[in-house]
Order: structure tokens, then C-alpha cells, then sequence
């Protein structure tokens, strides 16, 4: 008789077999997170690298860098979408024509606020480079389809000298409800405006879009979302200098444990044609702390994003943010560089010296 011997595996083989694919599964993970989030750093690094090109060329053409906002005193709308007031035109639509997208440039009504009727299409229309692909959220927290994941540097601490960034506002004849000041800072300018050197000079860095409401707890996830309310006596525009700057560097690196943010976050980002003539925080930032640190507040209220405020660059890249210099590179700024060397990174004309290993 004929015996005959099924080949087949053992429970214990096969436990075996099973625990061996799950290692190697738990291994390869981190290598493949590892490699989409390089290519998501690759991408906003492009993307930063065409807003830099089209930066440069709106300056070939109009011999000036564009404004933080084109027309900031707008009356208000007979219709407005949302809001109060009139929220100008930003930086962001200024640049489109250079950016391949003139038909969308053409569609805007400069007479108008970017949340007035005339300017809807435009407004929620969305542009793929103006959003990194590393957000976490895919929805703006005004107009879902419209946000904005780039920010255009205003300076260095207001304390040594507000806006004394490469994108900076318009004179004004009048400071009512406007980030303006009267210091020799805002205006018009050129490439001879940025005495620091454009290859030292920060232009745009990423930041988080917002999310409405209050009372965000200190260390949850979105942390780097929302704004904290810090002491820092003699900390204001123009006032103070680097000492007042260090007191507010040090406050807002300690914020007490228990805290939660203030006023709303929402702006942050909310629509990539709109900037605001009462706060920074639609399209801008300031080089006062360090990447990815929290943004922090003197003032405290329902929008705390004056000049004075330190509206923070903020990525979900590891360890840091891209910066677009003035003279259209991009740079991987660590978490960990000295708050000398980026508060230096921050001003066009202040003077600093920054060695070649500093940042």
C-alpha cells in the first residue's frame, strides 16, 4: 500500500511566516512615510521656487517689490460675503500673471475687496502653489476651497523696527486701522531697499492655515494653528529694541503649561486673495520666534495679528520650514536656528552680519 505524505505547513511555520511579513512591514513603513514626505517637501520647495520667480518678475516690471496689500483703504462693500469691512487685495494675486495664471489675474476687480460679490470667482477658485501638499487640512476656514499655506515675510521683532520685511505696505496717508506706521519702512521699493543682501533676506516661509474659535489647550495638535496671549512689558512697534525683543522671545518660548489661545485663528490663511488692513495674520509673518514655535501675543483680543505679534512660520515638515529669499532660493531653516540669525533672516536693512553657517 502506498503512502501518501501531504506537504503542507506547520501552525507554527506559519505564525512563523506571519510575524517575519509583519516586521518587515513595520520596517518599510517608515521608509516609505519617509519618501512621500520627501516628495512633499520637494513640492513646496517648487512651489516656493515659483513664487520667487514670479516675485522677481512683477519686479522687472513694475521696479518694485509687491505690497503686502494693493488697496488697503477701500471703503466698505454695498455686498460683502462674509465679515466686516473691506478685506484689499494681497501680495498673492499680484504675482499670478507671473505664475501662468493671468486669466485668473484678469478676473479680479481691484476696485473691490477679495470677499466682495465681484471678486468671488476669484476668491474661491483655488490655487494648487499656494497650498503645501505636507497641510493636514484640506479645507479653508473661511472658504473651504480657498486658503493659503504661504506667508510673506514683514520684518524682523517690531520691536527693533516694524515692517522691515521685503514684502511691506504701502505708505498711507492715514494709520487708522492699518499695519501701515509712519516709520521709514513702508512704501515702495526695489532690490536697493534690501541692503542686508537679497541671498541673506527672507521673502516667504509656510504657516498653517487657522481654525475658528478659542481656547485651543497648549500642546494639542494645533498648537501651531492658533495664538497665545504672553506678558512682555515694552514690547510694541518701533519701541524697545532688541532687549523688549528678548523679553517677548522668552515669553512666548515659556508659555505657561494649562494655557489655551486667544481671540480667532481663523484668519490664518483664510482666502489666498485677501490680506486685511487690521491684522497680519491673513498672509503674513514675522521673524520673532523660531520655525514652528507658537504664535504670541501682547495684546490679547478677538484678533490679535498687529505687527507687533509673533505670527510664527509653521510647517509639518520635520525638523523646520522652507524660506523663499529675496533673491528667489529656497532654504530649509531648522527649529533649532539662533534667534539672532532669524531675526537677522527677517530684516531688508538693519545691518546684521550673518556668517555662512549661521542658519
Amino acid at each position: 500500500m502506498t503512502v501518501r505524505v501531504r506537504r503542507a505547513f506547520t501552525l507554527i511555520e506559519l505564525l512563523v511566516v506571519i510575524a517575519i511579513i509583519a516586521v518587515l512591514i513595520a520596517l518599510l513603513l517608515p521608509a516609505v512615510q519617509a519618501a512621500r514626505e520627501a516628495a512633499r517637501r520637494a513640492q513646496c520647495v517648487n512651489n516656493l521656487k515659483q513664487m520667487g520667480l514670479g516675485t522677481h518678475n512683477y519686479l522687472s516690471v513694475n521696479n518694485v517689490f509687491p505690497p503686502i496689500m494693493g488697496n488697503w483703504n477701500l471703503v466698505a462693500p454695498a455686498t460683502p460675503l462674509a465679515g466686516s469691512g473691506t478685506w484689499p487685495i494681497g501680495w498673492a494675486v499680484s504675482i499670478l500673471p507671473s505664475m501662468e495664471q493671468a486669466q485668473l489675474y484678469n478676473a479680479v476687480n481691484f476696485s473691490n475687496g477679495s470677499q466682495d460679490a465681484p471678486n468671488t470667482t476669484v476668491t474661491y477658485s483655488k490655487v494648487a502653489t499656494y497650498v503645501c501638499p505636507s497641510e493636514s487640512i484640506n479645507q479653508g476656514p473661511w472658504v473651504a476651497s480657498s486658503f493659503i499655506n504661504y506667508a510673506a515675510c514683514v520684518g524682523g521683532p517690531a520691536s527693533i523696527s516694524a515692517n522691515s520685511g521685503v514684502i511691506a505696505p504701502m505708505s498711507a496717508t492715514s494709520t487708522s486701522n492699518c499695519q501701515c506706521y509712519t516709520n521709514s519702512n513702508v512704501g515702495s521699493f526695489g532690490t536697493q531697499g534690501i541692503t542686508d543682501g537679497t541671498s541673506n533676506t527672507a521673502m516667504f516661509s509656510e504657516k498653517l492655515i487657522g481654525i475658528g474659535g478659542s481656547g485651543v489647550p497648549l500642546g494639542s495638535a494645533n498648537s501651531k494653528r492658533v495664538t497665545y496671549s504672553v506678558t512682555a512689558a515694552g514690547y510694541g512697534a518701533d519701541t524697545g529694541g532688541a532687549g523688549a525683543a528678548q523679553i517677548f522671545f522668552s515669553a512666548c518660548r515659556s508659555v505657561p503649561g494649562g494655557s489655551v489661545s486667544v481671540g480667532s485663528s481663523m484668519w490664518n490663511g483664510a482666502a489666498w486673495t485677501g490680506s486685511h488692513a487690521g491684522t497680519y495674520r491673513f498672509n503674513a509673518y514675522v521673524h520673532m520666534n523660531t520655525p514652528n514655535g507658537l504664535t504670541c501675543t501682547t495684546s490679547g483680543g478677538e484678533d490679535p495679528g498687529n505687527v507687533a505679534t509673533a505670527i510664527t512660520a509653521s510647517s509639518f515638515h520635520s525638523g523646520g520650514v522652507n524660506v523663499g529669499m529675496a533673491d528667489g532660493s529656497v532654504k530649509f531653516l531648522k527649529d533649532s536656528v539662533s534667534p539672532q540669525a532669524w531675526w537677522a533672516l527677517g530684516s531688508r536693512n538693519q545691518g546684521e552680519v550673518l556668517s555662512s553657517d549661521a542658519y
